[in-house]
């Protein structure tokens, strides 16, 4: 598990270790203090290991990932750690671009081919990736980090077939806007967060899926219809998002 100690990723720690996973999360934070409770189980019987790595410091990268093949093989890997940066790309420091780029799409694809290369995934296990709802949209004042999350989603389908040969089903969530600290830190002012997605509800759903072998998983109703019209009106709905997040943050 990457980026455990908050938001969906903290979320999916809590619904696994509720369900007798023993998890290991890398993380450049420490866990929240109620990141490790249980949610929605009767008891928590998994261990949670918390492994302090900056994702976007390939070398620290590297040093984990050693200490992690070396370790027993994995049942469920989950690729959730992501950054955002907001407002209009050109008055975005390339520092800041490149973190995200390091951290949404860079450690995600190296942490897949490390640990399937060293045969550190168990045949029969699953591997989730998860990119994000504006896969099915243009997202204004966020480009670097629909970018980064785009890229991430055509390198997991194009890994589908490799992961196959070696027993490992591969699923790709597209969460839609969730009730985070993340996401209120990168929302337009004013943003309306009860109408964002409940993490707890995110996890189950994404992590049912990829326990399932599902191909996608996009969480919630209102998402999934999201996604269908972002393909069939691509234009009128990167208006929209225009409208509705670059604007005000403009402002």
């Amino acid at each position: 598990m990457t980026g455990g100690s908050a938001g969906l990723g903290a979320a999916c720690v809590r619904w696994l270790a509720g369900r007798g996973f023993d998890v290991v999360s890398l993380d450049r934070d420490p866990p929240q203090p109620d990141a490790q409770g249980a949610s929605g189980c009767d008891s928590r019987t998994g261990a949670v290991r918390h492994h302090q790595c900056d994702l976007a410091d390939r070398d620290a990268l590297d040093q984990a990932l050693k200490t992690l093949v070396d370790e027993e093989p994995f049942d469920l890997v989950v690729l959730n750690a992501g950054i955002s940066a907001a407002g209009r790309f050109e008055d975005i420091d390339t520092a800041t671009q490149l973190a995200v780029l390091r951290i949404n799409t860079e450690a995600p694809m190296v942490i897949a081919a490390r640990l399937l290369g060293a045969k550190a995934v168990n045949p029969g296990a699953a591997m989730l990736f998860v990119s994000s709802l504006s896969h099915f949209t243009g997202y204004p004042g966020a480009a670097g980090y629909a970018a980064s999350k785009d890229a991430l989603a055509v390198y997991a389908k194009s890994m589908r077939k490799a992961a196959k040969a070696r027993g490992v089903s591969i699923t790709v969530a597209f969460p839609g806007p969730l009730r985070t600290a993340h996401a209120e830190r990168y929302a337009p002012k004013g943003a309306d967060a009860s109408k964002r997605m409940d993490p707890d509800q995110a996890a189950h759903a994404i992590l049912s899926d990829a326990i399932s072998g599902r191909k996608t998983s996009i969480p919630g109703m209102p998402n999934r219809t999201f996604a269908i019209i972002g393909r069939l009106a691509p234009k009128p709905v990167t208006a929209l998002m225009r409208r509705l997040i670059y604007a005000k943050l403009e402002g």
